[in-house]
C-alpha cells in the first residue's frame, strides 16, 4: 500500500493530508487565527500570591499573567484508569485538600508551568505545574516519577496488562511517569518503544532549555500541525512526505532527523507550478466531503447527515441492477458502502455515534461478510472504533473516538437561510404566514395600509396564484395591501409594515 503526506502551507492556515493509494484517506488543518497557547510549557515568575483564592498569578511572557490554582501544584495520587492525552491533561488533584498556596509559592519565585486552558476575555491563561507531553500513544508526566497509568477506555485486561509489562519492561528505573493513552490498544511493542524514545529525547531538550531561559521565555511548544502530523502519522509504510513551503521543510527535516533519523529522507520539497493539493486532487475531495451524498462505482450511494446526537448513513442501491437478483444486488452495494462508510468516517473526521443503514439482507453470511468488510476497512483508522453486531433491521451501531471537530464544522457554518436545518419552507408555506402575519397586525394595530417586504420568489408567487386571496384578505381586513420584493431577504424572511 502507496501512503503519503501532503502538507500544504500558507500564510494564514496548514493543512495535511494523507493519501493512501491516491485516495485522500484523511486531512488537519490549522489556522494562524485560531492558534493558541495550550500545551506550551513556559519558565514563569510568581508575580503576587492570592491566600484567599489559594492561587498565583505568573507572569510568563504573555500580554496578561497566568493563574495558577494550588491544586495545579500538588499532585494527587495519579488514578490508574484516568486518560491523560494532550497538554491539558495533567491530574490536577481536583477535590482534594490542597497545602494553603502562602506554603507552596513565594512571589519572585521561578517556576515552571504549561498552559492548560488559553486567555479568554480579560483572564489570563490557566497554568498547571503538573508538566505532560504527548506523543501518539504515551504521555509523559515528568514530575510523577515510576507513575504508569492506563487509559480506562482500554477494557480489555489481556490488553492492560501486555501495556503495562512493556512499558515497565522498557522504561525500567527511569525516574520519570507514563499514561499509556486510548491510541496505544493494539500497538506494537516497536511502536511503543519508538514512542518512548521519542519522548525521551523531547524531555531532555526541554530540561536543557529551561536550564538556559530567562523567565518568561517559552521552553517547550506544542507540536504545529506539520509537526504533530509527522508525530502521530509518520510510519515506515509512509513513502513520502511531500512540503510546499521550503521553511516548513527545513523545520520538517531537522523535526525527523532529530526524532525520527531512519526516516528523514523521506521528506521532500514540492515545487511543481500546480497547487500540490490540485495534483494529487485533494481539493476536489475536500469539497465532496461536504456534500451529502456520497456516489459508490456501482449506481448506490450514501447518504451521510451529522446532527448532534450521532452521524446516520444509509446506504441505497440507487441505479445498480446488474446482479442476479434482490438480495445479491443489496450484498454487493453493502460491500462497497462498508468500504466508503470507513473511508468517508475517517476523511471528514466524524466522531461520536455512528448509525449505519445498510440495505435489507436475508443471508446471515451476507450480513456477516458486510460487517467483517467494515472491520477490516476500519482497521487502518488512527481513531479508536468500535463496531457491533448487525440488528435485524440492517443498521450497524459503532463509534468512533472523537477527536477534535469535524471537517465539516470547521470549514462551514450554518446556512443563515435554514439555521442548519438543510431544509427551507416552501413559498406557498411562506405565503400562508405572510397572511397570517397580517390578520394579526390588523387586530393589534392601527392603520391605513400594510406593506409586506418578501423574498422575490415569494413576492412572485402571491401576485400569481394568490390575488384572489388577497382581494378576500384586503375585503377581509379592510385594509389596502402592496407587497415589495426583497432581493436580499431569504426565502423564509418576510416583514408586515403598517403604514
Amino acid at each position: 500500500m502507496s501512503e503519503e503526506i501532503l502538507v500544504n502551507v500558507t500564510p494564514r492556515e496548514t493543512r495535511v493530508g494523507v493519501v493512501e493509494n491516491g485516495m485522500l484517506q484523511e486531512v488537519h488543518l490549522e489556522r494562524a487565527s485560531r492558534r493558541g497557547n495550550v500545551g506550551h510549557i513556559y519558565k514563569g515568575r510568581v508575580s503576587r500570591v492570592m491566600p484567599g483564592m489559594q492561587a498565583a498569578f505568573v507572569e510568563i511572557g504573555l500580554d496578561r499573567t497566568a493563574f495558577l490554582h494550588a491544586s495545579d501544584i500538588v499532585r494527587a495520587p495519579l488514578a490508574e484508569n484516568a486518560e491523560m492525552a494532550g497538554g491539558n491533561g495533567n491530574g490536577n488533584g481536583h477535590g482534594h485538600a490542597a497545602p494553603a498556596i502562602g506554603e507552596l509559592l513565594r512571589e519572585g519565585q521561578e517556576i515552571v508551568v504549561q498552559v492548560v486552558k488559553d486567555a479568554i476575555g480579560s483572564k489570563g491563561a490557566r497554568v498547571s505545574a503538573h508538566l505532560s507531553i504527548p506523543s501518539r500513544y504515551l504521555v509523559l508526566l515528568p514530575q510523577a516519577p515510576r507513575t504508569l497509568g492506563i487509559s480506562a477506555r482500554i477494557e480489555d485486561e489481556a490488553e492492560r496488562t501486555r501495556l503495562r509489562e512493556i512499558i515497565a519492561q522498557r522504561t525500567g528505573e527511569q525516574p520519570l511517569g507514563y499514561i499509556v493513552r486510548t491510541n496505544a490498544e493494539g500497538a506494537g511493542e516497536d511502536a511503543l518503544a519508538f514512542d518512548l524514545a521519542y519522548l525521551g529525547k523531547v524531555w531532555r531538550v526541554v530540561q536543557e532549555n529551561i536550564a538556559r531561559a530567562r523567565t518568561g521565555e517559552r521552553v517547550y511548544e506544542e507540536l504545529s500541525l506539520p509537526l504533530r502530523a509527522l508525530r502521530d502519522l509518520m510510519h515506515e509504510d509512509i513513502e513520502k512526505v511531500r512540503v510546499d513551503s521550503r521553511e516548513t521543510f527545513e523545520r520538517l527535516v531537522r523535526f525527523v532527523t532529530k526524532f525520527m533519523p531512519e526516516l528523514a529522507g523521506r521528506v521532500e520539497l514540492y515545487t511543481g507550478e500546480r497547487p500540490i493539493f490540485d495534483l494529487f486532487g485533494v481539493e476536489d475531495e475536500i469539497q465532496r466531503a461536504l456534500e451529502k451524498n456520497v456516489p459508490l462505482k456501482s449506481g448506490g450511494y450514501l447518504v451521510i447527515d451529522q446532527t448532534e446526537a450521532m452521524t446516520t448513513i444509509d446506504v441505497n442501491t440507487g441505479g445498480y441492477l446488474g446482479a442476479r437478483n434482490l438480495e445479491d444486488t443489496a450484498f454487493r452495494t453493502n460491500l462497497e458502502a462498508a468500504q466508503a462508510a470507513a473511508r468517508q468516517l475517517r476523511l471528514r473526521n466524524l466522531g461520536g455515534i455512528v448509525i449505519i443503514d445498510f440495505i435489507d439482507m436475508l443471508d446471515a453470511e451476507h450480513r456477516r461478510q458486510v460487517l467483517r468488510q467494515l472491520e477490516k476497512s476500519l482497521a487502518g483508522d488512527y481513531a479508536k472504533t468500535t463496531v457491533y453486531e448487525m440488528s435485524p433491521l440492517g443498521l450497524v451501531e459503532m463509534t468512533r473516538k472523537r477527536t477534535t471537530e469535524s471537517l465539516a464544522r470547521q470549514l462551514c457554518e450554518p446556512c443563515p437561510a435554514c439555521a442548519g436545518r438543510g431544509m427551507l419552507k416552501t413559498p406557498e408555506t411562506v405565503t400562508y404566514e405572510i397572511f397570517r402575519e397580517i390578520t394579526r397586525a390588523v387586530r393589534q394595530f392601527e392603520a391605513q395600509q400594510l406593506l409586506v417586504l418578501a423574498a422575490p420568489r415569494v413576492v412572485q408567487r402571491i401576485l400569481d396564484e394568490e390575488s384572489v386571496a388577497v382581494a378576500e384578505l384586503e375585503q377581509f381586513t379592510r385594509k389596502s395591501i402592496r407587497f415589495q420584493p426583497e432581493d436580499h431577504y431569504t426565502q423564509e424572511q418576510f416583514d408586515v409594515v403598517l403604514l
